[in-house]
This record gives C-alpha cells, structure tokens and sequence, in this order.
C-alpha cells in the first residue's frame, strides 16, 4: 500500500490497496484505521467492490446507521443511496459545511462514501480539520468557548421544507441534540471545534460572565456562532476531492466537515455512503 499525503493539513490518497481485501484482512484494516486517525479523510481509486463488500468493511470500524430522511439500499440496511438526477430539485443539504448527523445525541464516528456514477467534471467534495481550525483559534476566542455547548438540530435543516406536521414529527422523533462546542477525539485526544450547519445556538452563553446587557446576548452570541461556524471556510484546512467511477472516501466525522459541491446539475451523480455510529461527544 503506498500513501500520498494531498494537503498539509487533511487527507491521503492510499493505492496499491482494495478495500474488499481490507475487509477481512485484521492487520491491513488496522493499518487503513491508524492513517484515518493521522490524516482524517483517505481517499482510494479504482474500487470496484461489491455493496456486501462495501458495508462489511464499514463494519469494521462499527455498526452502521440508516438515515431517516436518505434513503437505503433494501438489501443492506446502512449502505445509504445519495442519488441526483435531473428530474430532481437541488435539496440544499449537502452544499453546505457540515458535520454527519450531528443532531443526533450520538453522531456518526464516520464514513465510507463510494461514487457509483459521476458527472465528467463537477461535483467535487470538500473536507476540512477542524481539530486544526480549533488550535489556530486566538486564545481568547478559546477562553471564550471553554465550556460552552451548543444546539443541533435536524428540524432546522431536513425538516425545513417539509409541511409543518411532518416537521414537528421528525422533531419530536429526533429532539435537538446538545453538543459540546470544543469536543475531544476519543482517540486521539485533540480539540476539535464542533459547531455546524446544523448548530441553531449556544445553550448556556447566558451567564453574567458573558451577558452584561441584552445586546451581548444578541447579537453577540450569534456573532459568535457565525464567528466559529465561519473557520472550516478558510482554504489552509481544506481538501478538495474530484470524483471518479468506483473512487472512495473514507472520513473521520469526529474531527472534520465536508461540503459536497453542487456544480453539476444536470448532470446523474450516484453516490453510496455507509455511516458508522459514533460515541456521545464530550
């Protein structure tokens, strides 16, 4: 297996490897599992691989999670179909910077995305570090978030255009979760900035340390927000991955976000995604 480093701050490119051989082969999958954690998104061409292949080794790293609003392939439950066509609207929820599922009380550890078909040229996606834009925060930006936590919300995103009974039944199955606004790896032990598109408000900001009137209430807090939420921008974190037929990523969802850029309508791009479960962000 030969690793190429892409950025200096995210992401390898690994040849020479099938992940359908790394799904069965223990200390070929742990090699594959310590790079992940070293560069946080691995990207692989030319992997023509089975869905069973596929899914099992997603599993390897845990079990997988459906979507309640994507659809999954019937015949593996987890294996989750990403699939645009010119008969359908732009849904708005991929193109923007985004941590999986984080309106879950237990978001995803992370992925493995196959393309199945893709445009010629167009529909690119994007990862950023966000344990990197956290340790390049100034000091009092890091002072000023210790402790703070913060609220995500699917409503507020997938539910958004959905008829307000259908909203209201996707938000009571799924309540706002409440995440930590500078989360740890649990395995590597990093900081990690962990605010996103899904991120509505900080839950506790209003204390008398951070409020002396209303206006540092609001606006400030959502100054703050927008502050925070505004770093994955900044091109020194980032990644930009162009997809070819049977090409992989393979992301860490704990210490990066992603945006899949919608360029290429009217183009078919075919995507399939299996999201691993995570642990409970602290």
């Amino acid at each position: 297996m030969h690793v190429e480093q892409l950025t200096c701050s995210i992401g390898a490119e690994l040849s020479g490897v099938s992940l359908a051989d790394a799904a069965h082969d223990e200390g070929l999958f742990a090699e594959i599992r310590q790079l992940l954690l070293t560069h946080k998104v691995l990207f692989l061409r030319d992997q023509d691989i089975s869905r069973a292949d596929h899914v099992t080794f997603a599993r390897r790293f845990g079990e997988l999670e459906d979507h309640p609003v994507a659809g999954s392939d019937p015949e593996h439950p987890g294996l989750v179909r990403i699939y645009k066509n010119p008969n359908q609207p732009n849904d708005r929820y991929e193109n923007a910077w985004h941590t999986d599922a984080t309106w879950r009380e237990v978001p995803p550890m992370g992925c493995v995305l196959r393309c199945v078909e893709c445009p010629p040229v167009g529909g690119d996606t994007m990862w950023a570090n966000m344990a990197l834009a956290y340790e390049n925060l100034p000091s009092e930006i890091k002072e000023k978030i210790e402790g703070l936590r913060a609220r995500h919300s699917i409503e507020a995103s997938f539910g958004a255009a959905m008829p307000i009974e259908k909203r209201l039944a996707l938000k009571a199955q799924y309540p706002d979760a409440e995440h930590p606004v500078v989360r740890t790896h649990p395995e590597t032990g990093e900081k990690v900035l962990f605010v996103n598109a899904f991120t509505t408000h900080f839950s506790n900001f209003h204390t008398a340390k951070n409020v002396r009137f209303g206006q540092d209430a609001n606006p400030g807090a959502s100054d703050l927000l927008r502050y925070l939420v505004s770093q994955v921008y900044i091109p020194e974190y980032q990644v930009r991955w162009r997809w070819k037929k049977n090409s992989v990523a393979i992301w860490d969802n704990r210490s990066t976000q992603h945006y899949a850029v919608m360029d290429y309508p009217p183009c078919v791009r075919q995507m399939e995604r299996a999201g691993i479960i995570g642990d409970k962000p602290y």
